[in-house]
């Protein structure tokens, strides 16, 4: 049962937003998107419950202009990935660490009641503990997960019992959704697999939680409607199936070759990585507390793409550099 009308979505014309926003839509709620639209924008435009606003998050007097009047906030906006830190490193410290306080500072000012924040569980970096709960020590390997653990207190320095503040993790995500997204490890893998007849794995040991892009939106649902008193100021990991990226290859060939059993073999060969980021993390806390089970598989994911794929969804897959976020902002030279 829906406890808010009125949601922002930062960011939600983005890989995640994109399918979240129409779903969000269908259950009644009044969406408003506030989002640079770097990566175009492929959201349901005909519904008279969506208004989308193009703008900058360090814009915070337009950012606290699109906020007024909405009860709940997800936070989804930022330069998306570790590799992105490859671009100007400016940019991406004024996005995802110097514009959110101001961000959590406005929503609070115009009367925000819940600010749900996406941070990410590359936040741990390297860990070789079976179990990485949320209280393990944040180890981060690069910018884009020390801003995100960073971002967390920063929130809940905010929060009292009129505004609710509460950060998840995810895993990577993978699957299909509108706004297409090829540079994260499952999707890699499908895109190389159908396309190139060749999957290329970096390294092959590292341990990467995934997390289906429709659990991603679901789980975005659910901490839209939980009560109060079970995430205020609440950090929980969601991921699904912890998988070496080699054990990722095999899944990504069984499902390609049942998808287009033309292709006959696909061959995997592995190449070193200065990428070590691994670990295993564990999703109890979120289940235990909201009852929340991620429910879709990594062949799923791989299925989905399978067959957007043959549909005709994701036309340039291996070139358009639409679906790659570091080429597309290099190439937007986005400042």
């Amino acid at each position: 049962m829906r406890k808010f009308d009125n949601v922002i979505v930062v960011g939600g014309a983005g890989y995640c937003g994109s399918l979240l926003v129409p779903q969000l839509l269908k259950e009644g709620y009044r969406v408003r998107v506030y989002d640079t639209m770097f990566f175009g924008d492929y959201l349901p435009h005909g519904d008279p419950n969506l208004t989308v606003i193009k703008g900058d998050i360090r814009d915070i007097q337009a950012l606290e202009r699109a906020m007024d009047g909405v009860e709940a906030v997800i936070q989804l906006a930022c330069i998306s990935n570790d590799a992105s830190f490859e671009l100007d490193e400016a940019l991406s410290t004024t996005i995802n660490l110097d514009a959110f306080e101001p961000m959590v500072v406005a929503a609070k000012r115009v009367g925000v009641k819940r600010f749900i924040f996406a941070s990410s569980s590359s936040v741990y970096g390297v860990s070789d503990s079976p179990d990485v709960r949320e209280d393990h020590p944040l180890v981060p390997l690069t910018l884009y997960n020390k801003y995100k653990g960073m971002c967390e207190p920063l929130l809940f320095k905010h929060t009292d019992a009129t505004f609710v503040g509460v950060a998840f993790r995810p895993a990577t995500v993978c699957g299909y959704a509108p706004r297409q997204r090829m540079d994260l490890s499952v999707n890699i893998l499908t895109n190389h697999a159908v396309n190139n007849n060749k999957i290329t794995v970096f390294g092959g040991e590292q341990l990467r939680p995934n997390l289906h892009v429709q659990d991603y939106v679901d789980l975005c649902k659910m901490l839209l409607v939980a009560p109060d008193e079970k995430i205020a100021n609440e950090v929980f990991n969601c991921g699904y199936q912890n998988m070496s990226i080699m054990d990722l290859a095999h899944v990504v060939k069984k499902v390609v070759l049942e998808e287009f059993p033309e292709k006959k073999d696909i061959e995997i060969v592995t190449t070193p990585t200065n990428d070590i980021r691994s670990y295993h993390i564990n999703s109890d806390k979120i289940a235990n507390t909201l009852n929340f089970r991620p429910t879709h598989s990594i062949e799923d994911a791989v299925r989905d793409l399978c067959k957007a794929m043959k549909a005709g969804k994701l036309p340039s897959s291996m070139t358009d550099d639409r679906y790659f976020n570091v080429t597309r902002l290099k190439n937007l030279k986005a400042k």
